[in-house]
């Protein structure tokens, strides 16, 4: 059964302004799944995961885009980079929108390539596996989240707030094949973890000891809602900090982790500079650290961390599902004050915090006075929270069911 993606209704509207769309996101994200879902009968289909397709596109580019015609859907176009410059070609010859639908598992040298030779012709999406709201069927979320009054009326509540279905669904994950088709979760990620190693990692680096990748990925992922420090990363897998930031970047740009950077301004001389590092799918960072069930990680040394990863990555699908940036920061000062996301909207800050608890307290948002410092004025926030419906804290300030994601 196929379930819709908020993704759609952006893919469906640039699609009718550029000649080449691609959507991009990590392997098993859905994208081939939705793309040819949307494409319709007259739309080609061509995957260079096989090895005769890339070898024409590699050797033969214009002849490849001869053979396949357009409109076309073609898989994986990083294995084949010269493809651009001849989809290019055709492009500024004549194409109509929506010629070309490309998609991508791989933000390093792909990316650099599409935005160099495709520069002004191509839209850019990323699907990165489902959000809660496309798991239970609510795919057209009206606005991205965001901590204000007007938005979580916009969006509404979907789903339990009953902590054992929220720490299920976190230990389950985001993946589609889990999700949509029922396939063993421990199965799944444990092929997944091997064939990411052995393709995509191949592909990006030159890692000579793919067992010490391995612990490499593992530790990363016992550090997940922390602040990166790649000295003691690197201590602990036994390679050099240079090696650890080139095996960071690795994860970066085949989306399993991503990094969110430390509020800063001309004021804030005494923040922190580190970024804090996240997984993107909550259930391969509970795999990759031992938690064998919903039960165990929802009682777990771990549950705090992981929530919040699985928070801060339902935020960011909101945005990136619908083709925005999100505009998040977080806070960390000197004195101990920390706020883990800030929205900056239209030169307002906006302060959100993540608490794995279900009585809402106003010593949570204690933090919060630490933005009065601060050249920007503070807007509405809140506590992403367990709690099963909004609790006021304080003025312009709520406790915020999960639900509201």
């Amino acid at each position: 059964m196929y379930h819709h993606r908020t993704v759609e209704r952006r893919l469906t509207e640039i699609s009718g302004e550029f000649p080449v769309v691609l959507l991009t996101g990590p392997r098993q994200s859905g994208k081939t799944t939705l793309l040819r879902e949307m494409a319709g009968p007259s739309r080609r289909y061509v995957t260079l995961d096989d090895l005769t397709a890339r070898a024409l596109a590699r050797e033969d580019p214009n002849l490849f885009l001869a053979e396949h015609g357009s409109p076309v859907l073609i898989e994986e176009i990083q294995y084949a980079p010269d493809l651009l410059s001849a989809i290019k070609m055709r492009v500024d010859r004549a194409s109509p929108p929506g010629a070309y639908w490309l998609t991508g598992s791989q933000q390093f040298q792909m990316m650099k390539g599409v935005t160099e030779t495709l520069a002004g012709r191509v839209a850019i999406l990323e699907l990165v596996g489902f959000s809660n709201r496309e798991r239970r069927g609510e795919a057209y979320d009206r606005e991205p989240f965001l901590p204000t009054p007007d938005r979580l009326e916009a969006r509404g509540l979907v789903g339990p707030c009953e902590p054992s279905a929220v720490f299920e669904g976190i230990w389950l994950g985001s993946f589609p094949p889990v999700l949509a088709e029922g396939r063993d979760r421990e199965v799944f990620l444990s092929s997944y973890l091997q064939t990411y190693i052995q393709r995509d990692v191949r592909d990006l680096t030159q890692v000579g000891d793919l067992e010490a990748f391995t612990r490499f990925v593992r530790a990363c992922a016992a550090r997940t809602g922390q602040l990166l420090n790649l000295s003691n990363l690197a201590r602990d897998v036994d390679v050099s900090v240079p090696t650890a930031k080139s095996w960071l970047s690795v994860l970066v740009a085949s989306y399993q982790v991503f990094l969110i950077q430390p509020y800063h301004s001309s004021l804030t001389k005494r923040l922190v500079k580190s970024p804090k590092l996240y997984f993107w799918d909550s259930g391969l960072c509970s795999y990759l650290t031992g938690w064998t069930s919903s039960e165990v990680l929802g009682s777990g040394a771990m549950s705090g961390a992981i929530f919040e990863t699985w928070v801060v990555g339902e935020i960011l699908r909101s945005w990136k599902h619908q083709g925005h940036t999100a505009p998040i920061t977080f806070f960390r000062d000197r004195e101990g004050n920390e706020i883990d996301l800030i929205f900056e909207i239209d030169g307002r800050l906006h302060p959100l915090e993540i608490k794995k608890a279900a009585t809402p307290r106003r010593e949570w948002i204690k933090s919060f006075r630490a933005l009065d410092r601060l050249s920007l004025p503070v807007g509405e926030g809140g506590v992403v929270c367990l709690a099963p419906e909004t609790h006021a804290l304080a003025d312009g300030m709520r406790a915020l069911p999960v639900t509201s994601l």
